[in-house]
């Protein structure tokens, strides 16, 4: 693990609150009982929310539908919308190097996705309604992926999938869970590009997610 929390950014060579009721008049999602074609069909034509107006595309999620790491964010930003892939751009790129630290790689082994499928408006915070809708497409993703382990990036995801408004320095260094499935917190990679200090702390969170993963916690 020579890299350890350096992360170094470098150039790829190819593309590789607690959540509320929902917004009134919104229909309940079949989403429960859908395999993957179904559920990616599903969330591609969904209009559940007024956002899904705004934005480009959905972005539903990417990796490996068998793996045993699912990591998840908050919600497409506007290179995310644009590409329809979640942590793309600088935070996408240190978001890498950070997994290859631990000797992995996005799409084996490791699956991303947001807790919002649309991007907000102006990259603002999702609204309860928002969340509340979908809520049963990330729970749908869990339930065909069964990872052994949910590594929650930044403080919305964290807050959302623990229906809790704990601070991320409380919520760290714990093994949590989520549907049944173990949980641990960090901070996101954009968190990590606008303060260099955490990458330590951050290092400390994929070493107790992987202890968990093998089984050590």
């Amino acid at each position: 693990m020579g890299l350890g929390p350096v992360w170094r950014l470098r150039q790829k060579k190819t593309p590789s609150p607690a959540a509320g009721a929902a917004d009134e008049g919104s229909n309940e999602s079949p989403a429960p009982a859908m395999d993957w074609p179904a559920l990616k069909a599903t969330v591609r034509d969904c209009t559940l929310c007024a956002i899904r107006k705004g934005c480009t595309q959905t972005v539903f999620g990417v990796g490996d539908e068998q793996a045993d790491w699912l990591l998840v964010g908050e919600a497409p930003g506007a290179e995310e919308d644009r590409l329809g892939e979640p942590f793309v751009g600088q935070a996408g790129r240190l978001l890498d190097n950070m997994l290859a630290a631990l000797g992995l790689k996005r799409g084996e082994n490791v699956y991303i996705a947001n807790v919002l499928k649309c991007r907000p408006p102006g990259n603002r915070n999702p609204e309860p309604g928002e969340v509340a809708n979908c809520s049963p497409y990330l729970k749908r993703q869990i339930a065909l992926i069964r990872p052994k382990l949910v590594l929650a990036m930044g403080r919305f995801a964290a807050q959302t999938l623990l229906g809790s408004d704990a601070t991320i320095g409380s919520l760290r260094g714990a093994v949590h869970a989520y549907q049944g499935v173990p949980l641990v917190v960090t901070y996101h990679p954009a968190y990590l590009l606008r303060n260099l200090p955490d990458k330590a702390k951050a290092w400390a969170d994929l070493l107790l997610a992987k202890e968990v993963v093998e089984g050590k916690r």
